[in-house]
């Protein structure tokens, strides 16, 4: 079956997928696979399979924002995937996690306008917690790689440029999260209401508190570091899931 906005074949793909914003970055992903081949590239979407540690997965690209990137989930999972992890970048609440630092997102602040429209406003944007320990100790696995390691909530934004409304940040801070981002709560909503289970590891390219701010610069040595590091986490995280599933 053709699924229309990401053109791909259902029975092209794999029960297994990371997913990230930047099609270059799918392509960069698919780098790290044996046999890679990209099945498609329809507007932000792109998409490839290949196997890792004998397991295989696919890498597709979202594009920036929730109301996109959940077309990208939905076609997805109506294509037979049915584990996701979502690999990208996201600004730091706090000095603890500067740039270059790696974060688990164990679930996220629903700021964002689509998942109002799929589920009440009450209603929890929450990672698998079997994919997060996935990715936990697949992350901790790297840890004497450079950069620091942080699990927590973070925070799904719509805006990525502040206009004259105020974006609470500091009560996000105060509360305990500990970064924002603009995908993790769709992927998470859209995910549990169709029955798949996902995950998201962040790499922190700077800071969202105004307090901290500095010039934004993502294309630093120590952010690429940290873009590798979650990289493989999630590649590692996906292949131990995979073996474990058979078991």
């Amino acid at each position: 079956m053709l699924m229309p906005i990401l053109q791909i074949h259902s029975e092209d793909m794999p029960a297994y997928a990371i997913v990230c914003g930047d099609p270059a970055r799918a392509e960069k992903i698919s780098r790290k696979l044996d046999g890679a081949r990209e099945l498609a590239f329809s507007r932000e979407y792109r998409t490839f399979v290949g196997d890792y540690e004998g397991v295989r997965l696919a890498v597709v690209s979202h594009g920036v924002g929730c109301p996109g990137a959940a077309v990208c989930f939905e076609e997805l999972i109506r294509a037979g995937v049915t584990t996701l992890i979502r690999v990208g970048t996201a600004g730091s609440y706090t000095a603890d996690y500067p740039a270059g630092s790696v974060i688990v997102s164990t679930a996220a602040v629903r700021t964002d306008g689509l998942t109002r429209q799929l589920v009440p406003d009450g209603f929890p944007a929450v990672a698998n917690m079997d994919v997060t320990r996935a990715l936990l100790a697949a992350a901790e696995a790297g840890e004497g790689e450079q950069g620091k390691l942080g699990v927590g909530i973070t925070v799904t934004l719509d805006a990525f440029f502040t206009g004259v409304e105020e974006i609470p940040h500091r009560k996000y801070k105060q509360a305990g999260a500990l970064a924002a981002e603009m995908e993790i709560a769709a992927l998470y909503i859209v995910s549990t209401l169709r029955g798949a289970r996902a995950g998201a590891i962040v790499a922190i390219d700077g800071f969202a508190d105004s307090d901290l701010a500095a010039e934004y610069d993502p294309h630093t040595d120590a952010v690429s570091k940290a873009v590798e590091r979650e990289i493989d986490a999630a590649l590692r995280a996906l292949a131990s899931l995979a073996r474990q599933d058979k078991e």
